[in-house]
């Protein structure tokens, strides 16, 4: 498979240019939120390039794309990129610009994680146009909401088996560095609402104050979060943490304040169960704080871990040039425990580059990953 660093380039940019924010972060530069509009066009993609397409829509205006690829052998192997992105209103200049320029792919999604499938659908249509089969069947998926709910992944994991494909390998793209990951932490988000009651600001003494209560209690989160610290880690994932990401409280600058939620991010390593640990979550905070807490569970995903002795992880290793290593953010891998006989975590451009008020990826980056994909789809 030859594919010009101008064509990766070009497939990329044609993604960035389509508005696909997560509508859970979605405001006035966000054009139209959702994944609709992306996945029209990949299903029309797909079709054009030889690919037998599935659109499941799951949730409204959100689908789902997969493409399917026949190939000279019985082996299954799979892509999973999320085509959802996060909000641009930072954002310098205009998000969805898809420029090329000083060797690069500018725009909300480039890295996370449009470069991942405008490479593929690049080489896809080169397979196409040259009437050429891979070797194993392909089977590459755009999945949606990664970046907020993560109901995207198992979506994906519950086609698959509806299917009764048996996948021998399966990638998770993400930005990585062409390097191949084996793991990544899981994560318990919670909201915490400290119920206090409310009085004139001149007389506090008649109600109950929330946020001092929600500090009180902040306080004890943090001395959690630092006796996880002082546990030793059982793999090099290292040890479980927790951070208070948001706090909301009060209604008026002379009310005592009624209410106070505090959100937190719990990262849970192999092993450690998010049911067990949201409950160990809220029984502290009864315990902690002085006022009566009301808590509840918003989201949990279990950690992503595998041996790095995995055939195909030694094989990505070497094709990369990049030894198997584990990433401190979270990805759709968390989902696809025995889906295949191996998962990784691979894709173009760094994590440091996503999200941020300017995201990119490197067109070198691009083109080391055709190779890869090459590689694998022989």
């Amino acid at each position: 498979m030859g594919v010009t660093a101008e064509a990766l380039a070009d497939w990329t940019a044609r993604l960035v240019r389509i508005p696909s924010v997560n509508p859970a972060q979605a405001g006035p530069r966000a054009g139209t939120p959702g994944e609709a509009l992306i996945a029209a066009r990949v299903e029309e993609w797909f079709r054009a390039f030889g690919g037998e397409t599935h659109v499941e829509a799951r949730f409204p205006e959100r689908p789902m794309v997969c493409g399917i690829w026949r190939g000279t052998t019985d082996r299954w192997v799979a892509l999973d990129v999320h085509v959802d992105t996060v909000g641009v209103e930072t954002m310098l200049g205009d998000p969805f610009s898809g420029e090329i320029r000083d060797g690069r792919v500018w725009g909300r999604g480039a890295v996370d994680t449009k470069a991942s499938l405008g490479v593929a659908l690049a080489l896809l249509e080169d397979l196409h146009r040259r009437g050429v089969r891979p070797g194993p069947n392909v089977l590459v998926a755009a999945t949606v909401d990664e970046e907020v709910g993560a109901q995207g992944a198992p979506q994906f994991r519950d086609w698959v088996r509806a299917q009764g494909l048996e996948l021998d390998e399966l990638m998770v793209a993400e930005p990585t560095q062409c390097g191949p990951v084996h793991g990544h932490k899981g994560g318990v988000r919670v909201e915490l609402e400290v119920l206090g009651e409310p009085a004139h600001s001149s007389q506090p003494h008649l109600g109950r104050n929330a946020i001092t209560a929600g500090a009180a209690l902040a306080l004890a989160l943090h001395e959690e979060h630092q006796r996880l610290q002082a546990e030793p880690p059982a793999t090099d994932l290292g040890s479980p943490t927790l951070t208070v990401t948001l706090v909301r409280g009060g209604v008026g600058t002379n009310v005592v304040p009624p209410s106070c939620t505090l959100v937190l991010d719990r990262r849970m390593v192999p092993g450690e169960d998010g049911l067990v640990v949201g409950a160990e979550i809220a029984a502290l905070a009864g315990r902690a704080c002085p006022l009566p807490v009301r808590a509840r569970s918003v989201l949990h995903f279990p950690a992503y871990y595998q041996p790095t002795s995995g055939r195909w992880l030694g094989q990505l290793a070497e094709s990369s040039g990049r030894a198997p290593s584990v990433v401190p953010y979270g990805t759709n891998a968390w989902a696809y425990g025995g889906l295949a006989g191996e998962c990784v975590v691979l894709g173009p451009g760094s994590i440091d580059q996503a999200h941020g008020v300017e995201e990119w990826v490197a067109v070198a980056e691009l083109e080391r990953l055709s190779q890869i994909y090459a590689h694998w789809w022989r």
